[in-house]
């Protein structure tokens, strides 16, 4: 049977088209779709089950984004030659389609919910990612599945000083601003992006930009669901509900709850001790037959605790510590703390600590990525490790999860921004942060201990990175909002918005926010991007009293390099046959060589924390890359001997002609006993055969001439 072939298509500016299909492939999902733009295809399929789990009181989703590897004509790498766990960059994209996705369902709906978006075909000019969350939510618009939506994300970008919407790969590298901005018809929902500096005012106008675009793909989406008919979606009940225990919870413990956060205790610890012993007074008044849902007290006390911290902060602008709303938790930072590490800082913020240590490397150290659409190697990579002790949990060490990969590559992007340009900067960088202590926005402080690691291992950064993490919490019925500076975990729970913010004194290089309330005005955004930039500012004062600016040497202990260029086609004399001559440097002299063919010449990098090491090495590469020049003398040393003369080496790899008649000035009739292989004498360069490239030596040229013998007067 013919499938029943479903289309819409939406144009952007530039006349390019993005195809939604629906009704070919994977028909026993509850929605599918396929996402087309040029030869790039998305497969987007969404499955969830009818009821929720017994006491599942949240949305169990989970949204993976795959490349296939046949998608761009390449069989993986490894041993077992198919695709295996996701990648970190697969990762980052189904973190921002779940990021976007999540908060539009409804609050009470708990089934397992499963969205796989794959890419099944790729095209060099298209960048699918930007794709991804339009697919996820075209699965969702042509199911029957429960959804506040649609949504999609677009990429938005400044080239040469005009707004693009999904850029071709090309034109993205000349892009002072990237963000991919995630939003529905009404309101934006997520921001993640990198900019070179820019102002509030710049990266409020690219959001704008891009909420134009995503609500033409909405309409696009609310259309297709008429065309599929499935405008109605299926009824559920995932949640239990208790109304007099709710009431009763709430006349016995709101005002407990809010005289509890009113003291606005500075220590998590001791503020959380207090709100569990009001829960359980609670629970110890309703005796053993109360006739309640028991199930219920937990979730209830979540939702009044809420309720309570959050009146606090709209009616009194108080929050949690005892801060003010714009006022950063104190700072403490030192530097050069790990004394065998080439760079390192301690950041603390409150309750909030980073360990960070910077690493330089060589090429040899650089992370290959090999991907179905990107390959190419990484010069700069950040990890981020989220240890169970830095919350006071057990928790067993399984590797990074999402949340490490996402957070590390907020603090990359945002550091990258400043780093020396590739060809003032020979070394390979590794930032690790490890989180020591987490109250709120450790990726923040990973930002800012990065930036001292940096300058401690002697980088010259354009300029330090600071980062401060925004929350909002706002009543659209009132109409008031706090915006406040420098969240706690706390805060962020109970806020209506996330907003992570880094940049230096010039500017933003990074950012990511993730809304959880409708309908945000662009004005509150802005007071909230100004006022993250008083706090930003503040923090890079804090920091530069521990370090200013960058040191001027590395520590000891760091590898030096040295930097050479060649002629092209000397490269194969450095290396020797199958790497004999480059193996015998290093393993002769210690140091680390890295030879590459760059704008054909060739590149010789030289790597030791020794001098006197990396001098070793130098000084043997120039003498096989010298050129032999006529009427110079060397110190040669014969190779073998030959009936008309011998062969000499008088330069690494350099073997000339000693003839017989240059030996010396007096005639030498047979080469027997004249010289040794393994002698070493003086010789000089008296040509060089244009035709054959073959040296030609002499040695009498260095000897003094034989005094002619005195005439006889009388003869």
């Amino acid at each position: 049977m013919l499938p029943n072939l479903i289309t819409k298509t939406i144009k952007l500016e530039d006349g390019r088209e993005i195809i939604i299909e629906t009704g070919a492939l994977a028909k026993q999902a509850d929605g599918s779709v396929v996402v087309k733009m040029g030869k790039a295809m998305l497969l987007a399929t969404v499955v969830s089950k009818k009821e929720a789990g017994e006491g599942v009181d949240f949305l169990p989703m989970s949204v993976d984004y795959q490349e296939k590897f046949a998608s761009s004509g390449k069989i993986p790498g490894g041993f077992l030659k198919r695709e295996g766990r996701l990648s970190d960059y697969e990762i980052l994209i189904s973190r921002i389609v779940d990021r976007a996705i999540r908060p539009i369902f409804p609050d009470d709906y708990h089934a397992d919910t499963q969205i796989a978006i794959t890419l099944v075909s790729g095209d060099d000019d298209v960048l699918p990612d930007a794709l991804a969350g339009l697919a996820a939510s075209a699965a969702l618009a042509v199911s029957d599945i429960p959804f506040n939506g649609p949504i999609s994300e677009v990429r938005v970008a400044k080239i040469d000083g005009k707004l693009i919407i999904n850029p071709t790969p090309t034109e993205l590298e000349k892009a002072s601003l990237e963000f991919i901005v995630a939003g529905s018809l009404d309101f934006i929902l997520m921001v993640e992006g990198e900019a070179n500096e820019i102002q509030e005012e710049e990266m409020l106008e690219a959001m704008q930009y891009a909420h134009e675009e995503i609500k033409r793909h909405c309409q696009a989406q609310i259309e297709l669901t008429k065309l599929v008919g499935k405008e109605v979606k299926r009824e559920y009940n995932h949640e239990k509900s208790d109304q007099a225990l709710f009431d009763k919870m709430k006349a016995d413990v709101y005002d407990k709850l809010y005289e509890s956060v009113s003291k606005q205790i500075a220590n998590k610890s001791e503020r959380s001790a207090l709100i569990k012993e009001i829960k359980e007074e609670f629970v110890a008044s309703l005796g053993e037959d109360h006739g309640f849902e028991t199930s219920l007290i937990g979730p209830y006390f979540s939702k009044i605790h809420k309720e309570a911290a959050r009146n606090l902060t709209l009616d009194e602008k108080k929050r949690l510590d005892g801060r003010r709303l714009d006022e950063v938790r104190p700072i403490w930072s030192v530097v050069d703390y790990l004394p065998s590490a080439h760079g390192s800082a301690v950041f603390t913020r409150g309750e909030t600590q980073s360990l960070t240590t910077c690493t330089l490397g060589t090429k040899m150290d650089e992370m290959m990525i090999d991907g179905a659409t990107i390959s190419g190697y990484n010069k700069f990579y950040l990890h981020y490790n989220f240890p169970g002790f830095s919350t006071g949990e057990v928790k067993p060490n399984r590797g990074p999860g999402r949340r490490e990969v996402g957070h590390g590559n907020l603090a990359m992007r945002a550091l990258k921004k400043v780093l020396p340009p590739a060809d003032q900067n020979p070394y390979t960088i590794r930032i690790v942060s490890d989180i020591l202590e987490s109250n709120g926005s450790s990726s923040m402080a990973t930002v800012c201990a990065g930036s001292l690691a940096l300058m401690d291992a002697g980088i010259q950064i354009k300029s330090p990175v600071t980062g401060i993490a925004m929350g909002m919490i706002s009543d659209s019925k009132t109409g008031k909002y706090s915006i406040l500076s420098d969240i706690l975990g706390d805060e962020d729970h109970l806020g209506d918005m996330d907003f992570k913010v880094t940049g230096t004194a010039t500017g933003i290089t990074a950012c990511q926010m993730d809304l959880k309330v409708e309908g945000l005005d662009y004005s509150v955004l802005k007071e909230a991007l100004l006022q993250a930039k008083a706090g930003r500012l503040h923090i890079l004062d804090e920091i530069k009293k521990t370090l200013s600016a960058p040191k001027s040497e590395l520590k000891p202990h760091t590898p030096r390099s040295f930097i050479m260029f060649i002629p092209k086609e000397l490269i194969g004399a450095v290396i020797g046959p199958g790497g004999k001559v480059i193996q015998e440097i290093q393993k002769d002299t210690g140091a680390t060589i890295v030879i590459e063919e760059i704008d054909n010449q060739g590149k010789i990098n030289i790597f030791s924390a020794n001098q006197d090491k990396l001098n070793a090495a130098l000084g043997r590469i120039k003498a096989i890359v010298a050129q032999p020049e006529i009427g110079e003398t060397y110190t040669g040393k014969v190779k073998n001997i030959q009936p008309f003369g011998a062969f000499v080496e008088f330069m690494p790899g350099k073997d000339g002609l000693l003839h017989i008649s240059e030996i010396k000035h007096e005639r030498v009739e047979t080469m027997d006993g004249v010289l040794e292989p393994g002698e070493e004498i003086m010789v000089k360069l008296i040509d060089i055969d244009q035709r054959t490239g073959k040296f030609k030596l002499s040695r009498k040229a260095l000897l003094p001439k034989p005094e002619k013998p005195a005439s006889n007067p009388q003869g």
